[in-house]
């Protein structure tokens, strides 16, 4: 078979993957190749347009390094890292507790005990005490549950971009006690803009879209015989809550925050419940190092 018209050719690109050994795989590649078709037909895509858009692919890998994935963050710009989250995720609501992982996860924070602070001393901002409940589909609390927790700092930026940070700081791990909870010291995270120097940024200027995103804390739940469970909690004060450029608040997600007075100060004070569900305990690939 010969192509004779731009909609022949899509049935003899699927007929030349008949023979791929996995089925998974097929599936994939064939219905990748169906969408991508059908997208190039419906828009009539330019060749000057598609040179554009593979131009813009090389760009995202060459913006990717050691303390950016680029890759990551247009898939986030683009809701398909939450939609993936969501959609592996849910529970027997529909709903879900997951989030997307973002750009700036690192593997091996610190192990710190209970009740310790993220924030390395002289780590400037309102001080911070979090704690929470982690828990089965059933309502059961879980024991020996390992907490991993990531946030940017009052500046809006992660240690990892930031040379003023010490390393791993406002980073580490915990582990919940008999009755399922944990407790955890920092100090109060602020919403911050995505990086916008890529080809990420050339999305959001395209779209006429704002690069900030709420204030939130990352979290990443993991015992074996659950699935991990990656999640975010997000500000319920923050000015940009219904306009997050990644799509990632849920309504699940948005959590209580309030502010004591107290003798040296005030302090937020931050509680939340987490479900984790049944499943085999994997890992994402760290975006960064």
């Amino acid at each position: 078979m010969l192509p004779s018209t731009p909609e022949s050719l899509t049935p003899i690109v699927l007929q030349s993957m008949a023979n791929t050994a996995d089925p998974r795989v097929k599936e994939l590649l064939c219905s990748l190749v169906r969408h991508l078709h059908a997208f190039v037909l419906e828009t009539r895509l330019t060749e000057a347009e598609f040179e554009y858009a593979l131009g813009y692919l090389n760009a995202i890998g060459q913006a990717t390094c050691d303390t950016k994935n680029e890759a990551v963050l247009v898939a986030d710009l683009l809701g398909v890292s939450s939609l993936v989250a969501l959609l592996n995720n849910a529970d027997h609501h529909g709903e879900s507790d997951a989030a997307l992982l973002g750009p700036f996860w690192r593997a091996n924070s610190p192990s710190l005990e209970p009740g310790a602070s993220l924030a390395a001393p002289g780590t400037p901002g309102i001080p911070l005490e979090g704690s929470g409940l982690v828990q089965d589909r059933e309502g059961r609390p879980l024991a020996g549950v390992t907490v991993d927790i990531w946030h940017a700092s009052p500046s809006g930026l992660y240690e990892n971009q930031d040379e003023t940070q010490p390393d791993m700081n406002l980073r580490g791990r915990f582990t919940t006690d008999e009755n399922g909870r944990f407790r955890f010291r920092s100090v109060r995270p602020a919403g911050y803009p995505v990086p916008v120097d890529g080809p990420g940024g050339v999305l959001l200027r395209a779209q006429a879209r704002h690069e900030f995103r709420p204030a939130h804390l990352h979290f990443m739940f993991s015992k074996p015989g659950y699935k991990v469970l990656i999640t975010q909690v997000y500000a319920d004060d923050s000015e940009f809550l219904h306009s997050d450029p990644t799509f990632g608040v849920t309504r699940r997600l948005v959590g209580q925050y309030r502010v004591e007075s107290r003798p040296g100060g005030d302090v937020a004070v931050f509680d939340h419940c987490f479900t984790l569900l049944e499943g085999e305990m994997v890992f994402p690939h760290p975006p960064i190092p």
